[in-house]
C-alpha cells in the first residue's frame, strides 16, 4: 500500500483542562484530560498510531507535560508558532474557531507544511528556559515598580506608599538576584553546558544572561546553517518584492525572548568587541541608520555565538 496514502497527521489543541485531538486524514477525533495518568494513556494511542507527525500550539506552558510525555517516547512531536496556524486557517477559508476546531487545523497545518522536526530541551533546558523567563518577568516587574516609584516621586505621593514601593522593588531584587545565581548553579553542575557556556563567554558582549537565554531558548544553535539560525531568531532581513517594486528589506518573527537579549549583547558588544564594534561604526558611516546597524550588529554576533559552538573553540580577535 502506498506509504503516503495512509500517513496520519495528529493535531492537539490544548488547554488547561483537556486536550482535543484530531487524526488528518481519517477525521478520528476524541477529548481527554489533563491528568498524568490520562497523558499516559493518550501517549499509549498515538504511539499506536505511528503519525507522521503530531502538532501542538505553543500554549503559554500547558503543553509542557503533553510534549514531555512524547518526547519520552520518541514520537514525532513538533510545537508550532500560534500565529502561523491562524494565518494557515484563514488561508483555507477555516474563520471559525473552537478547540475541535483547531486540533483539526493543526493536523492539516502539519499534513500541508509538514513542520521540521526539531531538538527539544532536556530536562536541564527546560529548568534554564523557565529560569530564563522568570528573571525576564522579575526585570519588567523591577522596571516597572521603579517608574511607579519616579512617579510617585514627582506626584508627592504620601509617605507610606513610597515606602512600600521602596520595600517592594528591593525585594524584587533580591529575587533576581537569586534566579541568577540559579540560572550559573544550572549551568556549571552540567559539564556538556558549561563547557557551552564557557565558549559563548569568550565573545566580548555575551554575558551570563544572554548565554545561558541562548542555551535555553535556542538549542538550535550550532547545528543549524548560518542562514537558517538567523532566520530563526528573526534577525534575518527578509524581502518585500511584487513585480517591479522592490521594497525595503525588514526583519520579521523569529524568537523575541532570543531576540530581546541579543539586542542588549549587541549594544554592549559596540562598545567592548573590536569586531563589532567596527562593523558598527562602518555601517554607520555608510549612512545605515543606527537601529538598523545594531540589528546587523546582532545577526553578526548570532554568527559567531553559532560558530564557537559549531567548532567547539574558543573565540579569539583576529589579529592584523
Amino acid at each position: 500500500m502506498n506509504q503516503k496514502a495512509t500517513a496520519q497527521w495528529v493535531g492537539i489543541d490544548v488547554s488547561k483542562a483537556s486536550l482535543d485531538v484530531f487524526v488528518q486524514p481519517t477525521g478520528e477525533r476524541w477529548r481527554v484530560g489533563t491528568r498524568q495518568a490520562q497523558l499516559d494513556a493518550l501517549v499509549e494511542q498515538l504511539a499506536a498510531l505511528a503519525a507522521e507527525r503530531i502538532v501542538l500550539e505553543a500554549s503559554g506552558g500547558y503543553e509542557a507535560p503533553l510534549v514531555a510525555a512524547l518526547v519520552s517516547r520518541d514520537l514525532p512531536v513538533v510545537v508550532v508558532n500560534p500565529r502561523q496556524v491562524r494565518d494557515f486557517a484563514r488561508a483555507t477559508g477555516q474563520l471559525a474557531k473552537t478547540d475541535r476546531i483547531d486540533a483539526q487545523v493543526l493536523a492539516q497545518f502539519g499534513e500541508a507544511i509538514r513542520p521540521q522536526l526539531r531538538p527539544l530541551g532536556d530536562a536541564t533546558t527546560r529548568a534554564l528556559r523557565a529560569l530564563v523567563s522568570r528573571r525576564r518577568q522579575l526585570q519588567e516587574m523591577l522596571t516597572a515598580e521603579q517608574n511607579r516609584l519616579m512617579s510617585a516621586a514627582v506626584q508627592d505621593a504620601p509617605e507610606p506608599l513610597r515606602d512600600q514601593l521602596g520595600e517592594h522593588i528591593d525585594w524584587l531584587r533580591r529575587q533576581l538576584a537569586q534566579v541568577d545565581d540559579d540560572l550559573q548553579h544550572h549551568l556549571q553542575d552540567s559539564p556538556v553546558w558549561r563547557a557551552r557556556e564557557n565558549l559563548l563567554r569568550t565573545i566580548p558582549g555575551i554575558g551570563p544572561v544572554t548565554s545561558a537565554t541562548l542555551l535555553s531558548h535556542l538549542p538550535e544553535l550550532g547545528q543549524l546553517d548560518r542562514k537558517a539560525i538567523a532566520k530563526l531568531v528573526g534577525v534575518a532581513p527578509l524581502n518585500h518584492d511584487s513585480g517591479t517594486l522592490h521594497g525595503r528589506r525588514r526583519v520579521w518573527g523569529g524568537r523575541s525572548t532570543v531576540r530581546a537579549v541579543l539586542y542588549m549583547a549587541a549594544l554592549v558588544a559596540t562598545r567592548c568587541n573590536a569586531l563589532i564594534r567596527d562593523f558598527y561604526v562602518r555601517l554607520c558611516a555608510a549612512g545605515k541608520p543606527k537601529k538598523v546597524a545594531l540589528v546587523a550588529c546582532m545577526h553578526k554576533l548570532l554568527l559567531l555565538c553559532r560558530s564557537v559552538l559549531r567548532s567547539a573553540t574558543p573565540w579569539r580577535p583576529v589579529t592584523p
